[in-house]
């Protein structure tokens, strides 16, 4: 049982505005690989701007198609942890909760939780490069990439490459929910990706209470006013049942 600081508890208590932002960490933990990690094998020949960016697309569309086609398999294998159930619990229990996630392996949805913003996109869907229409079903073409119904223009996968920027309604709904949360958690992530990264500060600027959650510290640990260092899947559902009594 983990024992946590009084005052953490009591600001969760009479917390009724949280927002969460998750990174690659929870999702290891379901066993999913991070980008870099999933370059093995076949694809560890390649460097991060031969597969992610909208000039790889350009030049080589049917090796990333692949690529993403290779990692979608991967994640359709994965569960949600007791990390992301957690995060349900929390939810039910707080009015205003906002979930902010750079992963893009739909696990959170997966899992139940309901007012999610996706930073990065979700790896499970495919949008038109052209005219943007997310499509249903697409070929099993081993040749080809496959190409909208509509306009006929090569099919992606829904996520922001290197080079891409946020889509604005999300980050401008995830930069509100932070700047009037009183409780902002940072969990699995490193810190060091912008703008995300930002959130935390920003969240500490408006006075809000910060909590880490993440297995080793990072540079944002200093900053904090709570740094919880182990697995989200093990902090999370003990902090829920020690908040809520949830019986997790």
């Amino acid at each position: 049982m983990i024992e946590f600081p009084p005052e953490l508890i009591r600001y969760l208590t009479k917390a009724s505005r949280v927002a969460v932002l998750t990174g690659a960490g929870v999702s290891q933990e379901s066993g999913l690989r991070t980008f870099r990690d999933a370059q093995s094998g076949l694809w560890a020949q390649y460097k991060p701007e031969d597969l992610a960016t909208p000039r790889a697309f350009a030049r080589d569309p049917k090796l990333v198609w692949d690529w993403y086609a290779f990692r979608r398999e991967a994640t359709k294998g994965a569960r949600p942890n007791a990390g992301h159930y957690a995060l349900v619990e929390m939810e039910k229990n707080i009015p205003e909760f906002t979930l902010i996630t750079q992963n893009v392996d739909g696990l959170h949805r997966m899992a139940g939780s309901k007012n999610i913003l996706e930073l990065h996109g979700n790896i499970l869907n495919v949008r038109c490069s052209e005219c943007g229409m997310f499509a249903e079903t697409w070929g099993n073409d081993l040749e080809f990439v496959p190409r909208c119904e509509y306009c006929n223009g090569l099919l992606r996968p829904d996520v922001i490459w290197f080079e891409e920027s946020l889509p604005r309604d999300q980050l401008e709904a995830a930069v509100q929910a932070t700047r009037t949360c009183q409780v902002f958690f940072s969990i699995g992530t490193s810190g060091v990706v912008h703008p995300a990264a930002a959130l935390a500060s920003a969240a500490k600027a408006e006075g809000s209470v910060v909590i880490e959650v993440n297995a080793e510290p990072t540079p944002l640990t200093s900053k904090v006013d709570f740094a919880l260092h182990g697995k989200s899947g093990e902090i999370l559902p003990e902090l829920v049942k020690a908040i809520w009594k949830s019986g997790m």
